[in-house]
């Protein structure tokens, strides 16, 4: 089992963000979470990535508790945050070259992930100078770079037009095969495309947690009274 989360529970001084969160996840399955903007999902992805602790609970990373062994567990990790924070003046092999002195990794990771991504007509040119669908990319490129057992996304499509939602879908479609993917969004429609389990997250606590079919299409509609 990648992913076994025990009872998580977050405070922010009065404020309880995340409210006795417990699920599990495996290798091949992409689990889609959802909820209203404040549900508590980036602060759950963060959690788990070990940028927060937890007020109460516990997260084992392929049978390794976060707390115990933070370094080893966060080596098993590949992270994208909302925010995507890469270095704009640099190049995109460059930045991957760099990513790859951060794990101690041989530059030759680099033509593999490049390739995975297609990234290779835009290797040699500054980051700042992509588009937000090849921006996406590199910070997903720098997320697998490692070949993580555990990769959390965190509305990895977000402002993405129409192609470039096809590109990345097609990216996480194809690494989810044999690991387990966390991912955040804002569609419905993309996450039921993408994902085999969807948990539905309000006000902190879990109030859906199902495989993809069992919504019989109807997520959507589910999505919209649960959160009422």
């Amino acid at each position: 089992m990648s992913l076994e989360i025990n009872n998580i529970s977050k405070l922010f001084g009065n404020n309880k963000a995340l409210d006795s969160i417990s699920f599990k996840a495996n290798p091949g399955d992409i689990v889609g979470i959802l909820g209203p903007n404040g549900a508590g999902k980036s602060t759950m992805m963060k959690i788990i990535t070990g940028y927060y602790n937890q007020t109460n609970g516990s997260i084992k990373v392929c049978g390794k508790d976060t707390l115990e062994n933070r370094i080893e567990t966060q080596r098993k990790i590949g992270y994208l945050s909302e925010e995507n924070p890469l270095y704009p003046e640099m190049y995109v092999r460059e930045f991957l070259e760099f990513i790859c002195d951060i794990h101690k990794l041989e530059y030759d990771n680099c033509d593999e992930i490049i390739e995975l991504t297609t990234l290779k007509s835009v290797e040699s040119q500054k980051i700042k100078t992509l588009s937000k669908g090849f921006q996406q990319r590199v910070g997903i490129a720098q997320a697998l770079i490692h070949n993580p057992e555990l990769i959390v996304l965190d509305e990895p499509t977000s402002g993405l037009d129409p192609k470039q939602l096809i590109q990345i879908r097609k990216i996480i479609t194809s690494i989810g095969k044999d690991k387990t993917i966390l991912l955040s969004s804002h569609i419905i429609q993309e996450v039921e495309a993408i994902c085999n389990r969807i948990i539905i997250i309000n006000n902190g606590e879990i109030i859906a947690n199902k495989k993809t079919k069992d919504f019989k299409n109807k997520i959507e509609e589910k999505f919209l009274e649960l959160i009422k």
